[in-house]
């Protein structure tokens, strides 16, 4: 299989060496993708400038219907799109199903929001000097995004890049992560397919970070939406200079488990949170604070619903735990159970790899200072500790450089207040794990988890600028 570029609403071959794709899994070529060079995003930037003017003037009900369409496409084309996500980033597809049918929310939700999208009216009469005049505010598209997405949800997260944006009325160049582009590609079909104006969409695909540095740099590029890592993050901020940055940046997530929990659905839970999608999830549970009193039985609860998963093959609907995305993410993570290892933690579960697959591995009493603990390990990891006290388990939490999202499960109204009130996070679930997200809610982080809000309407919000008109009617 071949695939090309899609620039200026045409399918293009690159002017690099090809793109060899191999699959997480297997190891087997999957695809030859084209690879851009930076004359051809320079070419493509060029044309999104050229097409802003259409974009700005197109009307909301014709950018809803756009979207509209596109959603009701990937619908009809669920199980080539699970594939395809499934085969690239070794995402075990039953989850990729569940993606597919998150990217179809996340594009009629987009439909949506792009009728909604006004001002407000501004009650000048309420200070001297305001009198006999009108004013009024109305939000325009900035322009051109740049979008720059991960591997972990190669379709949904170019979903919260491009709904948003067409829904405002910009144009965008996107640059999908290198190991899957075939995830981005199908969505530049579908938006073909629905009648997007040539020159809103452009998706370069390339090795490397010269490309993706190329388009934060440029200044006809007025915004930037980047997920990635918090390492690249700050390099995105200092190449931006002056424009607008979203930057989702992960986090190493926390949840507390208080004494009056109940451990069985609790437990199964959290295995669900910590190893779905072999942990490679910015919101992956990666810490879990267990009241001292009922550490034991949790413990031995959450080993058995771990040795419940099935791990192999992505394309088959039983596996639960596949192939992390290379290599060197394996030898990452297991460099860092060692370290923990030597720091005086156990291990009840897993800490080895075969077969491409790193085992869902269970890390006990681990130092607050070893890496697991303090960085995002997104691998399928998980670190449970003991505490003696909420207090002591909020602190903990919030010892961490990130602030993504947090839970706890408690059945006390007081202490689920105390919690939401105290944990320093984007977002506090409630009887939940952190790994909770719909996709119309604001979600971003505090410290080191980035900057700006993703979903729909508050990611709408970042992509638009608000001009005031006054007119003085004296």
């Amino acid at each position: 299989m071949k695939q090309k570029l899609y620039i200026n609403g045409q399918w293009t071959e690159g002017h690099e060496r090809d793109i060899e794709l191999l699959s997480p899994y297997t190891g087997e070529k999957i695809a030859s993708v084209a690879c851009a060079s930076q004359a051809q995003v320079d070419e493509a930037i060029q044309f999104a400038v050229l097409a802003k003017e259409t974009m700005r003037s197109m009307t909301a009900y014709d950018r809803s219907v756009i979207l509209e369409g596109v959603s009701q496409q990937l619908v009809a084309r669920r199980e080539e799109a699970a594939r395809i996500i499934s085969m690239e980033s070794a995402k075990p597809l039953k989850a990729a199903y569940i993606e597919v049918d998150r990217t179809a929310t996340t594009f009629k939700l987009a439909a949506e929001e792009a009728k909604r999208l006004y001002g407000e009216m501004i009650p000048t009469d309420s200070v001297p000097g305001g009198e006999q005049r009108l004013a009024f505010t109305k939000k325009e598209p900035v322009g051109v995004i740049g979008a720059i997405t991960p591997f972990n949800f190669p379709m949904n997260l170019v979903a919260h890049k491009l709904g948003p944006a067409f829904a405002a009325g910009n144009c965008v160049i996107l640059k999908p992560a290198e190991q899957t582009p075939l995830s981005a590609l199908l969505i530049a079909d579908l938006f073909h397919e629905a009648g997007l104006p040539a020159g809103a969409l452009h998706v370069v695909c390339s090795r490397g970070k010269d490309i993706a540095e190329f388009i934060v740099k440029d200044e006809r590029v007025n915004y930037i939406s980047f997920t990635g890592s918090p390492a690249v993050g700050e390099q995105v901020r200092s190449n931006a200079r002056l424009k607008r940055v979203t930057l989702e940046l992960g986090s190493n997530s926390a949840v507390i488990i208080d004494e009056d929990t109940d451990l069985d659905k609790v437990a199964a839970r959290c295995v669900a949170g910590a190893f779905s999608n072999q942990g490679q999830v910015c919101i992956s549970l990666q810490r879990i604070y267990v009241m001292e009193n009922i550490f034991d039985e949790f413990i031995e609860k959450f080993v058995a619903c771990t040795k419940q998963l099935v791990i192999g093959d992505p394309l088959d609907l039983a596996t639960d735990v596949s192939a992390m995305i290379n290599s060197a993410a394996i030898e990452r993570s297991l460099s860092w159970v060692h370290e923990a290892l030597q720091q005086g933690a156990g291990i009840m579960s897993g800490g080895y790899a075969k077969d491409r697959i790193m085992m869902p591995t269970i890390l006990v009493g681990v130092p607050e200072t070893a890496k697991v603990m303090q960085e995002e390990v997104f691998a399928p990891l998980v670190s449970i500790n003991r505490v003696s006290s909420l207090d002591q388990a909020i602190e903990l939490v919030n010892q961490s450089n990130y602030g993504l999202q947090a839970g706890i499960y408690t059945k006390q109204l007081e202490a689920a207040l105390h919690a939401g009130d105290q944990l320093q996070a984007g977002g506090i679930l409630i009887n939940d794990i952190p790994t909770f997200r719909l996709d119309h809610m604001p979600y971003g982080g505090w410290k080191n988890s980035g900057i700006g809000r993703e979903g729909i309407k508050y990611a709408m919000e970042e992509m638009c600028e608000t001009k005031l008109i006054i007119i003085n009617r004296s």
